[in-house]
């Protein structure tokens, strides 16, 4: 998927929302079994009621990758049940040295054909390159994330007076363009967006926090929104968990519709 589809996508629907499928089999309704055919079924149907209103999925990888071989399957029918004019992201956090990196490109833009896949920069540009070398295909860098770990290392201040987070966005912003690179920018310092816009301006940013995590949607919105929008505001456990009974998928939608009506009235 281009970055000029998912832009179309988002001023078409007046919507930035990416439902993310962290499906864990423990928390499944009590009525659906919990084993592969529960988590297809119940994916299937979250996404059936929430397509409306969002313009992306997320699937954590470490959910099915936890559950063996029929995790993979689950994952696999459920990326295929996504609409193709969704954007789809695997939430898997890779990175590793260059031929290392090019076998998780090619598992989560070959094999399983998402659209973006999450990396971690730590260990450098050669490391990230594999990604970059898919067309039409994004690669999304951590930025600065939400998690109180971020203190230790990304918050840090460096000698130039940068902090680390910011320095990586730099650095790896010059590597590519918008057009194959996103950024991962936790919702719970919204202030942040402000500086992390200067340094990135045209590229779209991958916003957790929201929802469960306590973050803002309206200030998310105020201080990281561009031109284009350029945010993919993610919410699951409170999408997706809504209801652990068996009008689970009905209070998905719910909570999707609402996240959308109120990304409507921002973007208005």
């Amino acid at each position: 998927m281009t970055k000029q589809f998912l832009v179309e996508q988002i001023k078409a629907k007046q919507s930035y929302l990416c439902v993310g499928l962290d499906t864990d089999i423990e928390k499944l309704p009590a009525h659906l079994p919990k084993n592969k055919e529960g988590v297809i079924a119940f994916n299937k149907a979250i996404i059936d009621a929430t397509a409306d209103y969002c313009v992306s999925y997320k699937i954590n990888t470490a959910f099915y990758e936890s559950q063996g071989l029929a995790g993979w399957e689950a994952m696999e029918a459920t990326l295929a049940h996504i609409p193709s004019t969704h954007f789809t992201i695997a939430d898997a956090k890779r990175g590793d040295i260059g031929n290392t990196s090019a076998q998780y490109a090619k598992t989560f833009f070959e094999v399983l054909p998402f659209d973006a896949i999450t990396v971690a920069p730590y260990m450098g540009k050669d490391s990230i390159e594999p990604f970059l070398a898919y067309s039409n295909k994004f690669t999304i860098v951590l930025g600065l994330t939400s998690n109180a770990g971020s203190a230790n290392f990304e918050q840090q201040k460096l000698d130039n007076g940068q902090y680390l987070f910011e320095s990586v966005i730099e650095q790896v912003a010059s590597w590519s363009n918008p057009e194959q690179l996103m950024f991962v920018v936790g919702a719970t310092k919204p202030e942040d967006f402000v500086g992390i816009r200067k340094i990135i301006p045209n590229h779209f940013l991958l916003v957790p926090g929201v929802g469960a995590q306590g973050g803002s949607l309206e200030e998310v919105t105020k201080y990281g929104k561009n031109q284009d929008t350029g945010l993919l505001v993610n919410a699951s456990r409170a999408i997706i968990f809504a209801s652990s009974q068996e009008n689970f998928a009905e209070e998905a939608a719910k909570q999707a519709k609402q996240y959308a009506a109120e990304m409507k009235a921002l973007l208005s």
